[in-house]
């Protein structure tokens, strides 16, 4: 077993049982087992197929390439509007994981027909993403703060103006944009390290946390 995921299974609480029976299945197929963004990752010629996580009110297998999937069974989840690849199955008991098992092991091996093929997921296009009125009117107003998003990497500029766009509200637009000013004037993305302790830069570990006043 590997060692990170050892520890892994030994101090998740919540999920515990359903965890450790969801790794069961997966460890019946051929793939190599890993730890990657502090979970126990699965994967099929040097590709990541599938991740165990687990959140408060389920824990679930996500299919880093689900939106390629066909999903005869209904049991593919979109875990937020802005997860264009990955889809998740949800589980709530062993019960349900042990009913389903079949499903599981069938939804691995298409994933991993999926890498044999090659495909891969069409990103968005910053230009096709329509600005917020109100990142208009700051850069009308704010020729700086314009020219230093304007100068971030596609990958950065397209994080940010998802975020801004998708909230409903007016005000919280405006909120979401004077909170990031200061990310985006540093050149720094929405996952980016701030604090110069991750390891594994640019982007943020939670080393953070270690912070103390």
């Amino acid at each position: 077993m590997n060692t990170a995921v050892k520890s892994y299974l030994e101090k998740v609480e919540k999920w515990k049982d359903e965890v450790h029976e969801l790794r069961r299945i997966v460890m019946e197929c051929p793939l190599i087992e890993g730890f990657k963004w502090s979970r126990p990752c699965y994967s099929f010629q040097n590709h990541n197929i599938v991740l165990i996580h687990e959140f408060k009110n389920y824990c679930a297998l996500l299919f880093f390439k689900g939106s390629l999937m066909s999903d005869p069974h209904n049991v593919l989840i979109q875990q937020t509007e802005n997860s264009r690849s990955a889809r998740q199955i949800r589980f709530t008991s062993t019960e349900q994981i042990a009913q389903l098992q079949n499903i599981i092991k069938e939804y691995i091996y298409q994933a991993m027909e999926v890498e044999r093929a090659g495909l891969s997921v069409q990103k968005i296009k910053t230009e096709d993403i329509k600005m917020p009125q109100e990142l208009k009117y700051v850069f009308e107003n704010d020729s700086e703060f314009k020219a230093a998003f304007m100068n971030l990497t596609e990958g950065r500029r397209r994080e940010y103006l998802i975020r801004f766009k998708n909230a409903k509200q007016s005000k919280t637009r405006w909120s979401r944009i004077e909170k990031s000013k200061a990310r985006i004037m540093s050149k720094k993305g929405l996952s980016d390290c701030i604090c110069g302790l991750s390891k594994r830069m640019p982007k943020c570990d939670g080393s953070h946390q270690k912070i103390t006043s």
